[in-house]
């Protein structure tokens, strides 16, 4: 059998033709095709958006926080566990991130903990939908809203994705999304932020390229700083391509989750995720309690290997960082974050793998706890 990767991207004729056809062009920076791609994703998502894309999804969360003027001296509330970049661009603003653990099923943001994190100096919550799923939003709102805290939609994950019948994205506030590679649909590397929030589209502009303001006759004018952070044209080619597919993407993995469950749901020493409506299935990753087994995670994954079954990390607890280790945290601090950190495991799951492919990896993980267990 061909090595099976935990994850890979779906790209084919239609994504090589628009790449060409930019290369053609001689227009390969930020241009017709970046508008493009923006206007479909605003399509897309809907609750009336804007959309503006960036080189990467972590630049786009950076540039959101610094036009919402948090910087030194302010906190941001972020879960307990995620990818870094959650963290990372909180710090990189001069802020401090405020962990919340996590719930163990769904991975997201306890919503029953924000209110006893919540100081005089939060500015921002910024909820993880992670692996697709989305965060119990009605209760971030309301307690953001209480307390005059903007809420900045960590998406990077969950471009597709519903809650209560919308899309993620259409809320208004401002949603991150990412096309890196190993996301639900990519643009090769890329990020877009949704929002209603004109004056903050405006600011966004700034940012994403040089703080430049362009007059009429032809001049430009810079009153704030500005990086760089735009995306090329090549990229939103593809980018245009993939999303014309991402419904399919999202139906086939959807699928083959369902089928996962139904195949572990009943295994001793493992908790899968559960499906619940809207979850666009950006990943399927399990926490396997290896200690009860009497292995180790790196064991575990080698002998899954030796299968050609590949399997990832997603993710250790953010806390357990030395990088974080100087706000005060602690190990027991944040123990569902810390028990997933320890026990997780992400299984294969893109939309070219096949029901057999799923068999596979279950049988195989499913024989390895039973000869484990004796």
């Amino acid at each position: 059998m061909q090595m099976l990767p935990f994850t890979k991207p779906t790209l084919g004729e239609a994504e090589q033709q628009a790449v060409q056809s930019v290369l053609a062009s001689g227009w390969i920076t930020t241009g017709p095709k970046v508008i493009e791609f923006e206007q479909a994703l605003a399509r897309y998502i809907g609750g009336e958006v804007t959309v503006r894309v960036f080189s990467s999804a972590t630049i786009a969360l950076e540039a959101i926080l610094i036009a919402s003027g948090i910087g030194p001296g302010d906190e941001v509330i972020v879960p307990a566990m995620s990818f870094v970049a959650t963290a990372n661009v909180v710090v990189r603003v001069g802020a401090k991130p405020v962990f919340v653990d996590v719930e163990l099923v769904s991975r997201n943001i306890d919503t029953r903990l924000l209110a006893a994190a919540i100081t005089t100096q939060t500015k921002a919550i910024m909820p993880v939908h992670f692996a697709g799923r989305a965060v119990d939003l009605n209760a971030v709102y309301e307690l953001a809203n209480k307390h005059h805290l903007l809420v900045i939609e960590d998406a990077a994950q969950a471009i597709g994705t519903q809650y209560n019948g919308k899309k993620i994205g259409a809320s208004g506030n401002p949603v991150c999304f990412s096309f890196h590679p190993n996301k639900n649909m990519t643009s090769i590397e890329g990020g877009a932020v949704a929002t209603t929030d004109q004056k903050l589209i405006t600011r966004l502009e700034q940012l994403r390229f040089h703080g430049i303001d362009k007059n009429p006759d032809g001049t430009i004018e810079v009153k704030q700083w500005g990086g760089k952070m735009n995306l090329p044209d090549v990229n939103a080619a593809i980018g245009i391509e993939q999303l014309n597919k991402l419904d399919g993407f999202n139906h086939t993995r959807h699928e083959l989750a369902l089928q996962y469950i139904k195949r572990l749901e009943d295994q001793k020493h493992i908790v899968i995720a559960a499906d619940v409506a809207g979850h666009s299935w950006h990943m399927f990753a399990v926490c396997i309690d290896f200690d009860a087994l009497g292995t180790t995670r790196a064991d575990f994954q080698q002998q899954l290997l030796a299968k050609e079954i590949g399997t990832g990390i997603h993710y250790q607890d953010m806390p357990g960082f030395q990088l974080y280790q100087q706000y005060g945290n602690k190990p027991g601090d944040f123990p569902v974050a810390e028990q997933i950190g320890h026990q997780t495991l992400t299984l294969p799951l893109f939309p070219l793998m096949t029901a057999d492919d799923v068999d596979h990896v279950c049988n195989e993980i499913i024989g390895l706890i039973k000869g484990l267990s004796k």
